[in-house]
């Protein structure tokens, strides 16, 4: 850096697959931005800023080339700047070139006193993760170079998201003299379990802070990483970007969530300091030639032999393994070796007979690892499920929630962070006892109107289950209870077209994984809130929102069946199918529960329900007989 730089980061919220309307919104960006004392120099923005980042197969309908994007970029802010004054704009976007799509970031300068804007960059994604929830390389092509460049203040280089997770895209962008490294993300929040000392943040923030913090203390560089904020498709981006220095401490953090601009200066001679009191990158820049040759010799699938003392080989410590010179096996010890070792083992043995103290040993417990905690960070949660409700209403264009009420800690946690996304006022709650619904049910429920000062409708469903019911006299009990939920969610579908009200489900994880829910009726409300979290997770969530004891304290039931519990259903508690369910949907076997001590048929219980009802989490299986099948072939995300 030839200077000190005034660094703008903005966490901008992108509408989904709306590239004219996120960029028009730049306008007003641009002219906080030249209102701000100092005057930026650059301002950095997340990758695919302008389109959001799950857009799957819509890559093809908001790609553009670098220069029309540049253009775009340059009349925005040509529109909102008076005489505007050159400004750096470091942004990810989809990108078309050379007849392929990439996951890109542009790095550009606007204004200036000309009509053009100067492109100085452009870098195109390497890694494309494309695993779990990810599926990146099916829509994009990878690039296949880090490079610094050159800008009005310094040089820098940009990566884009799990690029960053490589450690050697670091260290390639500060050899080719990057002194500002920009990671563009859009890395969707995982993780709501506690952590010692660390604060309310997701689990892979904190991941993401020590990837930034330690490129730039390797390296001696400055680096900022700008996330996505927003919620596409019920994941959610956290926001919470930083700024590192030269020394790997964090010198800002902007917010978890929500939009923001976060400005800062740096100062170049921070590098200087730091680059001279540990001059890493000098000494990688002496042994690279060293290394490199022994990369390509790891390319080259070349073996080596070790050689020491009296007789070594010609070349080093390392050399390649030539048989005919060393005349034996590289990881055979020689009788020369042998002899040596036998002797210092029987010198060791006499210097503990001699009096010599033992060094003492320290044990220390088994760590077989496992899956995440169950337990949460409530804190974290409740914020984390607030920003997603809001967004999901503002990007379905409701202002208004409607919720079954059952009496139940589901409904009520849900309305609980309704209300709490979008008002009270805001909230209808709904409660449909059939005649043979346990009346505390109703009581419960009234306590959850109260407590929140929501709105309420009461439906009783009696006269239209009996109405069907009584071509269908024998009808079991668990026919009944699927009557029952479906007519629900006809009450809630017509009340939502009646108040414009878009229904929030309240299913929570425990119950999709064991398949007890009515298909097509809990299931039917196009968002939920709980449904990524355990049965257990949402009583602790429950206690922190100030749920009523009376409700928190219950046994769970359905309530269409007098009587009813779901425990009693399953043959196993909560607190243990949780548990066991942790561990199978993160991958471990049956047998290997079993081994950590896991009752085997609880094991075998949970197994078998888990394995017999994924198709009620899908949709209907479709005949697929074209090239273009919906959800196969033809891919667009709900929020598109």
């Amino acid at each position: 850096m030839d200077r000190s730089v005034h660094l703008v980061v903005v966490q901008f919220k992108p509408r989904k697959g709306d590239y004219t309307a996120n960029v028009e919104r730049l306008g007003g960006i641009f002219s906080q931005i030249d209102a701000l004392d100092p005057r930026p120099d650059v301002a950095v923005f997340a990758e695919t800023a302008l389109t959001g980042y799950f857009v799957e197969g819509g890559v093809r309908d908001v790609a553009m080339t670098a220069g029309a994007f540049a253009r775009d970029l340059q009349a925005q802010y040509a529109g909102a700047v008076a005489a505007p004054r050159p400004l750096d704009v470091c942004i990810g976007f989809y990108e078309v070139w050379n007849n392929a799509f990439y996951n890109s970031a542009l790095y550009v300068t606007l204004g200036g006193g000309t009509d053009e804007p100067l492109i100085r960059h452009v870098h195109r994604k390497l890694f494309l993760p494309t695993y779990g929830m990810f599926d990146e390389e099916r829509f994009v092509d990878r690039g296949f170079e880090v490079r610094a460049f050159d800008t009005g203040w310094g040089r820098a280089a940009m990566l884009i998201c799990e690029d960053a997770w490589h450690s050697l895209t670091g260290t390639v962008a500060a050899l080719d003299g990057a002194t500002m490294i920009f990671i563009l993300s859009a890395s969707p929040a995982r993780g709501v379990w506690p952590r010692e000392d660390e604060g309310p943040v997701p689990a892979n923030l904190k991941r993401w802070e020590r990837l930034a913090r330690d490129i730039a203390e390797e390296q001696g560089v400055f680096v900022a990483l700008v996330n996505l904020v927003g919620t596409e498709g019920g994941k959610t981006f956290s926001g919470g970007s930083i700024i590192t220095g030269p020394y790997g401490d964090v010198r800002a953090r902007a917010p978890l969530w929500d939009e923001t601009i976060m400005t800062i200066t740096l100062d170049p001679q921070d590098l200087t300091r730091a680059r001279s009191d540990a001059p890493l990158l000098t000494d990688l820049q002496t042994m690279m030639p060293h290394l490199m040759r022994t990369v390509d010799r790891i390319q080259a699938g070349e073996r080596l032999v070790l050689s020491y003392d009296a007789g070594a080989s010609e070349g080093g410590p390392l050399t390649p393994l030539d048989r005919s010179a060393a005349g034996e096996r590289a990881d055979a010890p020689s009788s020369e070796e042998s002899t040596r070792s036998s002797k210092a083992s029987r010198k060791s043995a006499n210097a503990s007979r001699n009096g010599t103290e033992p060094i003492p040993v320290m044990r220390t417990p088994d760590s077989p690892g496992g899956p995440p905690p169950v337990a949460i960070d409530a804190q974290l949660t409740v914020g984390w499920l607030v920003s997603f409700l809001r967004e999901e209403f503002e990007r379905r264009g409701f202002d208004k929630a409607v919720i079954g009420l059952s009496g139940g800690v589901d409904s009520a946690v849900t309305a609980f962070l309704t209300a709490q996304a979008l008002g009270a006022e805001n909230v209808i709650g709904v409660r449909m006892p059939y005649r043979t619904s346990n009346p505390e049910s109703l009581t419960h429920a009234q306590l959850v109107i109260d407590k929140l000062g929501i709105h309420s409708r009461t439906i009783d469903i009696s006269p239209a289950v009996d109405g069907y019911l009584a071509n269908e006299p024998d009808a079991d009990p668990a026919r009944r209870g699927n009557v029952m939920a479906r007519e629900r969610m006809i009450v809630l579908f017509d009340l939502s077209a009646k108040y414009k009200a878009l229904p929030v489900g309240t299913g929570n994880k425990t119950e999709r994984l064991l398949g007890y829910f009515t298909w097509h009726a809990d299931d039917s409300p196009p968002i939920n809130a709980l449904g990524d979290l355990f049965k257990t997770q949402v009583w602790q969530l429950a206690t922190f929102l100030g749920v009523p004891n009376v409700i928190v304290g219950k046994p769970a039931s359905a309530d269409l069946i007098e009587g009813q519990t779901d425990e009693r259903d399953f043959g196993i508690s909560y607190a243990e199918a949780d548990q066991i369910l942790n561990w199978l949907v993160s991958g471990y076997s049956p047998a290997a529960l079993v081994a950590r001590g896991f009752d085997p048929a609880k094991v075998e219980l949970v197994r078998t329900r888990l394995a017999g009802t994924h198709w009620k989490r899908k949709l209907p299986t479709v005949a697929m007989v074209s090239a273009t099948g919906i959800g196969e072939a033809y891919l667009r995300p709900v929020d598109y």
